[in-house]
């Protein structure tokens, strides 16, 4: 059977490495690096390291070296085809059948390989020849030295049709046309793809050439201005990324890479000193190229121009990177000042301009926030709606359960504090536009009765009375959720006289379950306090105060889903196809908080189960009807 090195490629990196090794081998990290002692040899110091960004591992000691592959050879004792089998299981990949045709296909690609090296010699010599002139005028006009044509490989492709070919007729027409260089249309000669253009070759990880950029020398309309191979047996541009083979090991160094938008802002960051950027090859951020990122960082630096379009660019790399999130890898944004490019910023302001910004990147979740808040004007209920749709609609593209339950907590916060301005209370009613909330006073007997008589209507709502208890239990939480609580006095009437006093009342409480609020007969009982964290005795007090802010957000946005399901029935008349799509979609929500509230039970009670504990009814944990 014969394997592609693409196919193997594919596979070695698919497979991290460390995680092979350590079945067998205890690893250590040493910064970006494991450390072990060598399992090929006896030793007392650690002389064995492992890289996963390079794929390697090696052995000071006795210089064992090798891959994945190698390592369930040499370690295991495998086959080389058995060790594939597994790897291959183990990453989701399926083996080529046995294919006479495929060893002449593996011979065919590393033929490509032999003629893209010999195009790139080609496009270098023109370069340097008299036809090169001004492409090198340009070169000098962008302020690259020597020192960068040459690393970068920068040649020139003749405005002619045939020049190229005539160049490589060492090289079946058909292998030139396989290889990208060459256009054939039915029955029409064959011509160069690359006419008139200064040359960029595209390297692999392994510096091999698999494909061409060609820009022109001067800006012409209807003239794309960068153009680049098509896909080929070697070349994919949605799991190649340019400059990979030399940003790669930058990163191990400086453990950040940086994306933008193209190769000539690669270059202009390299001549800068920012070797580890790399560029996609004229499209959005693919999700193999984002898992290609996060095999050498966690969270890559996004950098792209500061205009409308790279803003358009960033957003459409997070929106296909929000279903991949998982813990620790995400992305980073980095805002150029607008209208400039990187390359434009390090000319204007120099390298330290760009220093700054990369050491001040934000977050996904901010570039999120500011673009939907500033898409559309927000001047009435119906354009806020509008935007909080569009958060959700981002919040439900991740699929890691805790990171979606975490930004929509995040941006709903967000969110409230924006379309519902700050407001404080004073002489008994919340008022709107002060910045900050005069002192209030010590809790008093009086103000206990007075949420007696407050909460002595029916609160039949588990959640509900949990939360209330919750806030009893730990008042510093009433404040830092003032907006939410608000809300939920809106769309729960019987509760807006306890948000009141609460937030009246909430610097005069004390922590603890000796809170007077928590006393027998003021709020009603708390249900099975086994059933929420921030209710059990022994809990973490920073968890239990997490669980109880995913809690009261829950609470909130439960009786707004239910009012949203009433409007959505009620348009079935006039738009029965928006409404059942909108319902449908609001229901599933609704299933989801019910889930996950389920989830937060269970999660207490395998927590007391570790501790040694089995809590009464944490079997019955689930989600919707314990909670309605």
């Amino acid at each position: 059977m014969a394997l592609s090195p693409q196919w193997l490629d594919e596979l070695r990196s698919r497979v991290t490495l460390s995680s092979v090794i350590m079945r067998t081998t205890k690893l250590q990290r040493a910064g970006r690096e494991w450390k072990a002692c060598c399992p090929f040899h006896n030793e007392k110091t650690p002389s064995f390291t492992v890289n996963d960004q390079k794929g390697f591992y090696h052995c000071f000691g006795c210089q064992a070296h090798g891959d994945v592959i190698s390592w369930m050879t040499d370690q295991r004792g495998l086959s080389f085809m058995d060790a594939v089998k597994e790897l291959a299981a183990e990453a989701g990949m399926e083996v080529p059948r046995p294919d006479p045709r495929e060893a002449e296909l593996a011979e065919q690609r590393a033929g490509l390989h032999d003629v893209m090296l010999a195009a790139q010699n080609w496009f270098v010599a023109n370069l340097a020849s008299p036809e090169g002139a001004e492409a090198r005028a340009y070169l000098e006009r962008r302020g690259f030295n020597q020192r960068t044509i040459e690393r970068f490989g920068f040649g020139f492709a003749p405005d002619q049709r045939a020049a190229l070919k005539t160049a490589l007729s060492q090289f079946d027409e058909s292998m030139l046309v396989e290889a990208g260089l060459l256009i054939a249309v039915d029955d029409k000669p064959t011509y160069d793809r690359f006419r008139g253009r200064l040359m960029l070759p595209i390297q692999d990880a392994r510096e091999r050439v698999i494909a061409f950029g060609g820009r022109i020398l001067q800006d012409r309309d209807g003239v794309a201005k960068y153009l680049n191979s098509p896909d080929t047996p070697l070349f994919d541009k949605g799991r190649s990324l340019y400059n990979i083979h030399r940003a790669g090991p930058a990163s191990c160094k400086s453990d950040r890479i940086v994306v933008v938008e193209g190769y000539m802002d690669v270059i202009a960051l390299a001549a800068a000193g920012f070797e580890d950027a790399v560029a996609p090859m004229g499209t959005a951020l693919t999700e193999n190229q984002i898992e290609l990122l996060w095999r050498m960082v966690d969270k890559p630096a996004l950098c792209f121009d500061g205009d409308a379009a790279g803003q358009r660019a960033a957003m459409k790399a997070i929106g296909r990177a929000l279903p991949m999130l998982r813990p620790g890898k995400s992305l980073q944004i980095v805002q150029l000042p607008a209208g400039l490019d990187p390359d434009d910023l390090i000319r204007q302001q120099g390298a330290q301009a760009m220093d700054r910004l990369l050491a001040n990147t934000k977050p996904m979740l901010d570039l999120i926030w500011e673009n939907e808040r500033d898409a559309l004007p927000l001047t009435s209920p119906e354009d806020k709606a509008g935007l909080k749709e569009r958060l959700l609609a981002h919040v439900d593209a991740i699929e890691n359960q805790d990171i979606r339950s975490l930004y929509r907590r995040d941006l709903l916060d967000r969110f409230s504090a924006f379309a519902f301005p700050k407001r404080e209370f004073q002489r008994g009613q919340w008022q709107k536009g002060r910045a900050t909330a005069p002192a209030r006073t010590a809790h008093t007997p009086q103000m206990t009765e007075r949420l007696r008589r407050a909460a002595s209507g029916t609160f039949r709502d588990m959640l509900t009375q949990a939360v209330l208890a919750g806030l009893g239990r730990y008042p510093d939480q009433i404040d830092l959720h003032m907006e939410q609580l608000l809300r939920l006095s809106t769309s729960i009437p019987e509760a807006a006289p306890v948000v009141d006093y609460l937030l009246d009342a909430a610097q005069g409480l004390e922590p603890g379950d000796n809170s007077p609020i928590s006393a027998e007969g003021i709020l009603p009982p708390p249900p099975d306090k086994t059933r929420f964290s921030f209710l059990m005795e022994g809990s973490d007090p920073d968890d239990a105060r997490e669980d109880l802010a995913e809690a009261i957000s829950l609470l909130v946005e439960r009786p707004e889903l239910e009012a949203a399901i009433a409007a959505a029935t009620a348009r079935f008349d006039s738009d029965p196809e928006g409404a059942f799509a909108e319902q449908q979609r609001l229901r599933k929500r609704k299933l989801e908080i019910e889930s996950r509230l389920g989830q937060m039970a269970r999660k207490r009670a395998a927590s007391a189960a570790t501790d040694g504990h089995s809590p009464a009814g944490a079997d019955r944990a689930g989600g919707g009807q314990e909670t309605d």
